[in-house]
């Protein structure tokens, strides 16, 4: 668990985390978790079981919880009775204090079959900036170096390292270099592919540009 200015960020194993502030508790990706957290707002960044499980989901949701995902989620989420919002790369909701910004995450170079990536940039499948307390934490989704990210200004960035569905260790090193980013976490690792080898790798490729966390799964 990491704590920022108040904020609690703890990792729930590949691309899951639940951010506790001081009166919201955000989840995002839950897969295989251990613990569970009611969260007050569920973010799914797309519809793959290993970001959109519904078994884990149902660990987090409370009746009066907000599901918000991508477009491309709608059928999958179709069977709980939450209250849920679809967005768009680009589109910002506001939840009282909290702010999040739905953003573009997608593949350039990370190939399903020949001409055709994992996660194409046409099917709308998002990362998140959510501001929380004061604190802004990026959540890159599943996503290469894309160009959209440079130039972000974050205090977190939580960002995935195992490469062949998403960055590399080194892509996401280069991602950092083009942001402004006080801490990197990084993510997709330890399930699915890649190892805690990728994420030292991550850590030595961008040592003295940020602080880097490698948390343990909760």
């Amino acid at each position: 668990m990491l704590e920022y200015k108040g904020v609690k960020i703890h990792w729930l194993g590949h691309d899951g985390f639940a951010i506790v502030g001081k009166d919201r508790t955000v989840v995002i990706d839950p897969f295989k978790t251990r613990k569970s957290y009611y969260a007050d707002i569920v973010l799914i960044s797309h519809e793959h079981f290993d970001h959109l499980s519904k078994d884990d989901l149902k660990k987090f949701l409370k009746e009066s919880t907000e599901i918000i995902a991508p477009k491309i989620c709608q059928h999958e989420l179709s069977s709980f009775k939450q209250k849920k919002t679809f967005v768009s790369p680009g589109e910002t909701l506001k939840r009282d204090t909290l702010e999040i910004k739905a953003v573009p995450a997608y593949n350039i170079n990370k190939f399903a079959q020949p001409g055709r990536v994992f996660h194409p940039k046409e099917e709308g499948r998002v990362g998140y900036v959510l501001k929380i307390d004061g604190v802004s934490i990026y959540h890159a989704g599943d996503t290469d170096n894309i160009p959209e990210i440079k130039g972000m200004d974050v205090d977190i960035a939580l960002l995935p390292v195992s490469g062949t569905y998403v960055m590399t260790a080194e892509e996401a090193a280069d991602a950092v270099r083009s942001m402004k980013v006080k801490v990197a976490i990084p993510m997709h690792w330890a399930s699915i592919v890649g190892s805690r080898a990728d994420a030292e790798k991550f850590r030595n490729l961008v040592s003295g540009l940020c602080r880097v966390e490698i948390l343990e799964a909760e």
